[in-house]
């Protein structure tokens, strides 16, 4: 949000959003240069998801959920990098895409009409990617977003009760904990910008929601990988790597001849 003190690499600025971090002080080619590299904790979180859920063979959906995790975090890369308009819809239109990804995986198990909704939510969502790109929506695309966020929340709640692992639930709760701290750290950083910005250190609060969010993502996708392997039949449990990373080890029943 200052005065550049190296010389921009992308040109003038034309991003409707800027947070509280100097532009340029690290390099020509990173505008933002904390909240560009906190995305990439969110890329690894959601490559090790990636990988585990196609190695367990776990239903595309689930893979999908981890690839939009990474497409995510690498648009907010190229944006913060930046601080170009376009670039800013690259980290914008695929927030709301994974969100209907998500309402698809949390509703699609008890909807009995199979191919209508996963048509609907594809046709939504090219037509808001369509429409923001052509109108630019400020404060209505956070409107819709937390909207649409809401609406996942009765079904994880839903999931929570029905799921009696203590360990699903502790991650569940990882969940609920993640996205209210960095939720924390989002306003903290939107409402005292002016006055952080006079202190020796700039806590970088939006750097922090980034970092959050990834593990807040990685919690959600591990939860319910859990909860569609309980509806499976395939003998879920919570193991951690590295010592305390959970993730979701399934044993499928033998196949009948």
């Amino acid at each position: 949000m200052d005065e550049s003190v190296v010389a921009s690499f992308w040109g003038p600025v034309t991003s409707t959003t800027e947070l509280c971090e100097a532009n340029y002080t690290h390099s020509s080619y990173i505008a933002e240069f904390y909240n560009t590299i906190s995305n990439v904790p969110c890329i690894l979180l959601a490559l090790i998801g990636l990988i585990n859920a196609v190695r367990q063979g776990f239903e595309k959906r689930f893979s999908a959920l981890h690839l939009f995790n990474m497409i995510l975090a690498i648009g907010s890369m190229l944006f913060h990098a930046t601080l170009q308009l376009v670039l800013q819809q690259s980290d914008e239109t695929p927030m709301v895409w994974e969100i209907l990804l998500y309402v698809y995986v949390l509703y699609s198990p008890d909807w009995h009409y199979r191919s209508t909704m996963p048509t609907f939510l594809v046709l939504y969502g090219a037509s808001f990617g369509a429409l923001h790109f052509f109108f630019r929506f400020g404060f209505m695309f956070k409107l819709h977003y937390i909207g649409l966020s809401l609406l996942c929340l009765p079904r994880m709640y839903k999931y929570y009760i029905q799921t009696k692992d203590h360990a699903a639930k502790r991650i569940a709760k990882l969940y609920v904990a993640t996205i209210l701290l960095a939720s924390v750290f989002w306003v903290v950083d939107r409402a005292f910008c002016k006055k952080m910005n006079g202190w020796y250190i700039n806590p970088q609060g939006h750097a922090w929601w980034h970092v959050l969010m990834g593990f807040n993502s990685y919690f959600a996708n591990t939860f319910l990988m859990f909860c569609r392997a309980q509806q499976l039949g395939w003998d879920p449990r919570i193991e951690r790597m590295f010592g305390f990373l959970p993730y979701v080890k399934i044993r499928k029943p033998d196949k009948k001849d």
